[in-house]
């Protein structure tokens, strides 16, 4: 039997590989090198490669005192936001993907709709509706705005793990005396795991850094997020951009410790959930 050698990346692979470098490394290259300059350095004529590094932006980021509560409150309007999505999500594509017909089609279709809606036309209508419900300012609407933002995305992406769990697990769990609910909790979602679980990184991920629906429904500029206080570093007086790319480096580092932990998962939940 011939046996088939396995050959390394091609000049093709290499070339894509070098262009994502120059598209994504670069400017994350420059951030953190903008946010060791002084901020007379930053616009100077001299090469930006050559300066004398300090962490006076980092300092003055650490010892705000809004920079921990921000956190805080990414973390919570986040994790809210995840655990919430899920709930609606995993049940709507389970259904989704085990009935069939128009009805599917027509759901399908309105999710995507849905998807393309602009989020900025949500803002005055969320806000009439969370003012009456006197939900604004509490962090709890902006959790329920995000669900209702990132659930079509959710579902979509849920459905087709639910589609490649086999019918035939399920009959046996009906033969074997099982119930509905017992099926779904004890073989369909053990098996479709790695779908929820790269969903749920996937909600964290841009729940974390959601904006737009923050500084519109939080009225107190102390309960803002980190994505919040960022914008906060640009002012009427000009832009403080060492202290602006500090803050982005700080809180992008729970960003890179969950997005290392779960690469692994996301690489095999995304691929599976493509292919299936």
């Amino acid at each position: 039997m011939r046996k088939i050698r396995k050959t390394g990346p091609g000049p093709v692979t290499w070339a894509l590989r070098a262009v994502l470098f120059l598209l994504y490394g670069v400017p994350i290259l420059w951030i953190v090198l903008t946010s060791l300059k002084e901020p007379g350095d930053v616009l100077s004529s001299q090469a930006s490669l050559i300066f004398r590094p300090t962490l006076s932006a980092y300092t003055d980021a650490i010892s705000n005192g809004g920079l921990l509560d921000a956190g805080i409150q990414s973390f919570v309007i986040a994790a809210g936001t995840t655990i919430l999505t899920l709930l609606v999500a995993i049940p709507a594509a389970y259904g989704l993907a085990k009935v069939g017909g128009r009805i599917t089609t027509v759901a399908l279709g309105l999710l995507i709709v849905l998807q393309m809606t602009p989020q900025t036309a949500t803002v005055i209508p969320l806000f009439q509706i969370f003012g009456s419900w006197g939900l604004l300012d509490q962090r709890i609407g902006v959790i329920i705005a995000d669900t209702a933002l990132l659930v079509p995305f959710a579902i979509l992406l849920l459905r087709p793990f639910f589609r490649a769990v086999p019918d035939a697990l399920e009959e046996a769990g009906a033969i074997d005396g099982a119930r509905n609910w017992k099926i779904f909790t004890s073989i369909v979602l053990p098996v479709a795991r790695n779908g929820v679980a790269t969903t749920g990184t996937l909600v964290f991920l841009l729940s974390w850094g959601e904006f737009l629906y923050a500084i519109n429904f939080l009225l107190s500029p102390g309960s803002y997020p980190l994505s919040a206080l960022l914008a906060q570093q640009v002012s009427a007086f000009g832009i403080n951009w060492p202290g602006l790319m500090a803050l982005a480096v700080i809180t992008s580092i729970p960003i890179l410790i969950l997005f290392v932990f779960t690469y692994r998962l996301l690489k095999e939940g995304l691929t599976l959930g493509a292919v299936k």
